[in-house]
C-alpha cells in the first residue's frame, strides 16, 4: 500500500480515485506538528475540551438537498459563531452536477485564502453534508479531498490530544482529544461511494469538519 514519502498516516493509494481534480502534487507538508483551521498566528492560552464525536455517529432522518440548496453567490464568506446556520440541520446531497463542483472549488478557494486546512459547507452558509480538506494547506500541494455525505463507520480506541482552531471561532484554540484513526463511508464529487481509513492529521481534520455536519 503506497503512502506519502514524508508521512505515514495517509494512504494515497486508497484515496487516489477520490482526490479532487485540482491536485497537482502528491506530497504533504514536511511540518505537520499542528492542526489549525484558522489564521497562522501565535496561539492564546490553551483550553482543554473533549471531542463530542461518538462511536457510530450517523445522521438521523436525512433530508435531501434541493438544487436551490446548493446555489450560492461568490465569493463565499466564513460563517462565525453564534450564527444559527452553524447549528442548522445539514441535508444529504443526491445531485452530483456542475453546481456541486463549483461549490467545491469555491470552498477550496475560501479555505486557502483564510489559511485553513479543512472546511465544511455550513461554515460558508450552505447547510449540506459536504466537506473539503487538504492537510498541506497550500493550493497545488498535498491532496485535495472532497467528502460528500460522510458517515463514521468506526473509530479507533486509541485517542490523541491535539491543539485545534476553527475558522468559525476566530482566535480560539483548544486541546481536543479525538480517536487517532477513523473508518468512513462517503461519496466523491461524482457520486461514487467509497470507504476509507484515515489516521493521524487527515483523521483529525475529518473529525473536526464532521463535527460541523452533525
Amino acid at each position: 500500500m503506497a503512502t506519502c514519502p514524508r508521512c505515514s498516516f495517509l494512504s494515497r493509494a486508497l484515496l487516489l480515485p477520490y482526490l479532487h481534480s485540482r491536485t497537482q502534487t502528491l506530497c504533504e507538508p514536511s511540518s505537520i506538528a499542528r492542526f489549525s483551521s484558522t489564521m497562522k498566528q501565535p496561539r492564546p492560552p490553551l483550553l482543554f475540551v473533549r471531542s463530542q464525536a461518538k462511536r457510530g455517529s450517523f445522521f438521523k432522518q436525512d433530508q435531501v438537498a434541493a438544487t436551490s440548496d446548493l446555489e450560492f453567490e461568490a465569493p463565499l464568506k466564513i460563517v462565525e459563531y453564534p450564527d444559527p446556520i452553524l447549528r442548522a440541520k445539514n441535508k444529504r446531497i443526491d445531485t452530483f452536477d456542475d453546481n456541486l463542483k463549483k461549490l467545491v472549488d469555491e470552498m477550496f478557494d475560501v479555505m486557502y485564502k483564510t489559511d485553513g486546512i479543512g472546511l465544511s459547507a455550513p461554515q460558508v452558509g450552505i447547510n449540506v453534508q459536504l466537506m473539503v480538506f487538504n492537510p498541506a494547506d497550500e493550493p497545488g500541494e498535498g491532496d485535495e479531498i472532497v467528502l460528500v455525505n460522510p458517515r463514521v463507520n468506526k473509530y479507533s480506541k486509541k485517542t490523541v490530544l491535539f491543539n485545534e482552531g476553527c475558522l468559525s471561532f476566530p482566535g480560539i484554540y483548544a486541546d481536543v482529544k479525538r480517536p487517532e484513526s477513523v473508518k468512513i463511508d462517503a461519496r466523491d464529487i461524482n457520486g461514487a461511494r467509497f470507504t476509507v481509513n484515515l489516521s493521524g492529521l487527515p483523521a483529525r481534520v475529518f473529525q473536526h469538519e464532521f463535527d460541523h455536519l452533525e
